[in-house]
């Protein structure tokens, strides 16, 4: 698994600063820790305000926590205004917030699909549009949202989910085109079978929907991965730090598959 001792670094990144939503835990926990790594000062932007503390309190090393319901946006304006004034400004979002739920397509309640929707997508919508009004007028920035492999696959028990994951793959393509003549990037990573929180929780829920247990689910996942283990939220924390940089200044629009083989196209 990769680890701070390990990443190169990248010079470029040291004086810029950047909003991680969903920071608190998982995968954005470890986009934060290794934007970190890099020099870049980072502000921890979560629901659940005293997790980003402590998270923020152990990476450390000039990262600061907010609070933020990404479904709202009084919300994400207000969250965004405080990282501007703590950190002096922003160069870098990381929409990484998001939810899943899990249940046949058939059984899906309206509450089922507005939650996965309100966070996964308006979510997205809403901290993008706020950031790049603030990049364009700066001249520069960059965005990364966290799509998922079920944006590129549609994924049973998770019909919801994976259309709230093609809409933002949709949407970072769509900005990516108009915002590409201001010099702003907007790409997206798509992690598969991710060891994190959420992932626990949807093992037994999938486990419970197919009636088998949970061990044979997470054997399922790997049997699917050809590199033949979970993804830890380091391997896509650091795929994310590449994005940011110069190293990829001629990309934009992408959906960066980041599945162990899960899915190639």
């Amino acid at each position: 698994m990769p680890t701070a001792a390990v990443r190169p670094v990248l010079a470029e990144l040291a004086s810029k600063r950047a909003v991680v939503t969903g920071g608190a835990a998982g995968i954005g926990r470890a986009i934060a820790t290794a934007l970190v790594d890099q020099g870049v000062r980072v502000a921890i932007a979560d629901l659940d305000l005293d997790a980003a503390r402590e998270a923020a309190a152990e990476i450390g090393r000039d990262t600061v926590a907010l609070a933020v319901d990404v479904r709202h946006r009084a919300s994400v304006e207000a969250a965004w205004s405080s990282a501007l004034e703590t950190l002096g400004g922003c160069d870098i979002l990381v929409a990484n917030a998001g939810v899943s739920t899990m249940q046949h397509a058939l059984a899906l309640t309206d509450e089922d699909w507005d939650f996965n929707f309100d966070v996964n997508a308006r979510g997205v919508f809403l901290t993008n549009q706020v950031a790049a009004r603030h990049f364009v007028a700066q001249g520069a920035g960059c965005i990364v949202n966290t799509a998922s492999l079920a944006a590129k696959v549609g994924a049973p028990l998770l019909a919801h989910y994976s259309a709230s994951k093609f809409a933002v793959l949709g949407w970072t393509q769509a900005l990516a085109r108009e915002l590409a003549p201001r010099g702003i990037r907007v790409n997206a990573v798509c992690p598969g079978f991710v060891k994190t929180g959420m992932q626990s929780r949807e093992i037994v829920w999938e486990a419970t929907l197919r009636q088998t247990t949970p061990e044979q689910v997470v054997a399922d996942y790997v049997a699917q991965t050809p590199l033949g283990r979970l993804e830890e939220p380091e391997d896509v924390a650091d795929v994310v730090v590449f994005l940011c940089s110069h190293q990829a200044r001629f990309m934009t629009g992408q959906g960066i598959n980041v599945t162990g083989g899960v899915y190639m196209t």
